[in-house]
């Protein structure tokens, strides 16, 4: 799968995606410090899942009603980022077949799957 990571999740959940074989551009390693709004637009270009801790994404896909290659809101707050990274992908291993298209937010008791475009 393609991934955009956005600056603000963990290394370490980039460092996992990557070496269970996914290709991961980091918005950290790319461009640090851009518009979501541009977060969004390069994800799109790319045909890539966005993985964010940002809930402001929510906001541009629900109400502005923008497009979306799909988005995984990780809702994670006090665990580690070696935990944060086993559980990212392990979500993201058992709902492969669900995210594209769709607004995930993944939490320590579940992974909430929600489709984002009409």
């Amino acid at each position: 799968m393609n991934f955009l990571v956005d600056e603000g999740v963990d290394r370490q959940i980039v460092d996992k995606l990557r070496q269970d074989g996914h290709s991961v551009l980091y918005i950290a390693e790319m461009a640090p410090g851009i518009a979501d709004d541009e977060v969004l637009k390069i994800a799109n270009e790319q045909g890539a899942l966005l993985l964010t801790s940002d809930k402001d994404f929510g906001e541009l896909v629900y109400r502005q009603g923008r497009l979306t290659s799909g988005v995984i809101l990780i809702r994670l707050a006090g665990l580690s980022p070696i935990q944060k990274a086993e559980i990212v992908t392990s979500a993201i291993g058992q709902h492969s077949d669900e995210l594209s298209s769709a607004f995930a937010v993944v939490t320590p008791a579940a992974v909430r799957i929600r489709r984002a475009n009409n």
